[in-house]
């Protein structure tokens, strides 16, 4: 039985389609039909000798922008790549390959190319943990100034060159294994191309621009926990280490909290009273000792420890005091670190 002619609407329809959507594929979709039935119907049409309505045909270009269910695809895997990175690092587990006793020395803001900072102690601390065993290093962020912006000229100001900073930078972050970096405001300023992100490639420990929180797993099993911010947020006149004693406060059941980036030191000690852990509220300073920007501001001198030494002993529980035992003094926590080492073996 032979096919009924198709109506000339019917035949026109498709060769419009073809003309406005440059193929079969995405033309049938257009019109709602499957692809064999558009094919019959544009056959008919150029049998017939029907040409485009417009007068004139023209392909299809392809569009800039990618394909609607690319597109959607693409966005589904960033974010479950998103996703994953930030959920690792909500507490980054760390296993401690060391029996007994370790000690953590928390650097306030290093900023070793100010001309005001004191380099010195930053190579005798250095040494100090070198030689330490179980002492391990740890920055809250602004390793160098890293001027920017606006701010860039303020390198006409120091003696220390861009180029010359970076250099310096490289050094003191290649002297140490670091159990965690923190980039700091300064340190953000370089935005996704931060060199101390490459400089750290092949760090051991964790780094972020903002913040790192840490369980540390010992090998009897012991786990302690370490949050550490370039700051947290909420600051008081009367305490340097609100923003860190808020946090413990209001629900961060960490060991300790620590933080820099005011230039000024602070230490408090909290109990929860639910589960019985002491969290250790600590802010440390910073190395740079002569602050323009301070003295332009008159803002008091509460610089009191630059560096914080955490010395952590897991045979305790997280209720007793001697879990978690602060110095104020890298050699002094180092001198402990070592006698209590000693003690323990």
């Amino acid at each position: 039985m032979p096919t009924p002619p198709l109506k000339p609407s019917v035949m026109q329809r498709a060769v419009d389609a073809r003309a406005r959507y440059g193929n079969d594929t995405a033309a049938a979709r257009a019109l709602k039909i499957p692809r064999p039935t558009f094919i019959h119907h544009l056959k008919q049409a150029r049998q017939s000798g029907i040409v485009s309505s417009k007068g004139f045909s023209a392909p299809k270009l392809t569009d800039e922008v990618r394909p609607l269910e690319e597109l959607l695809e693409s966005r589904r895997k960033q974010y479950t790549n998103l996703a994953k990175a930030k959920g690792e690092r909500l507490l980054v587990p760390v296993k401690v390959n060391l029996d007994g006793p370790i000690g953590i020395a928390h650097f306030g803001d290093p900023h070793v190319d100010d001309d005001g900072t004191d380099i010195a102690k930053i190579e005798h601390h250095i040494k100090v943990i070198k030689r330490t065993e179980g002492l391990f290093a740890a920055n809250v962020g602004d390793t160098i100034n890293n001027w920017t912006g606006r701010l860039a000229r303020l390198y006409s100001e120091q003696s220390t060159s861009a180029a010359e900073a970076w250099k310096l930078c490289e050094w003191f972050l290649k002297e140490l294994d670091w159990l965690y970096v923190l980039g700091g405001n300064h340190g953000a300023w370089s935005g996704a191309g931060d060199p101390v992100k490459w400089i750290l490639a092949n760090c051991t420990g964790i780094f972020d621009n903002f913040a790192a929180r840490l369980a540390l797993e010992f090998p009897n099993g012991k786990q302690v926990r370490v949050n550490a911010r370039h700051d947290f947020a909420g600051h008081s006149m009367w305490n340097t280490v609100h923003g860190a004693l808020k946090a413990a406060t209001m629900g961060w059941r960490d060991h300790l909290l620590t933080c820099g980036h005011m230039h000024t030191s602070g230490y408090a000690v909290l109990k929860d009273p639910s589960s019985g852990l002491i969290s250790h509220a600590i802010r440390v300073s910073s190395y740079k000792t002569w602050d323009r920007y301070a003295h332009e501001k008159g803002l008091p001198n509460q610089d009191i420890f630059c560096n914080a030494v955490t010395i952590i002993d897991p045979r305790f529980n997280d209720d007793d005091p001697r879990l978690v035992h602060v110095c104020f003094d890298v050699e002094s926590g180092a001198d402990y670190l070592t006698w209590l080492r000693r003690r323990k073996s």
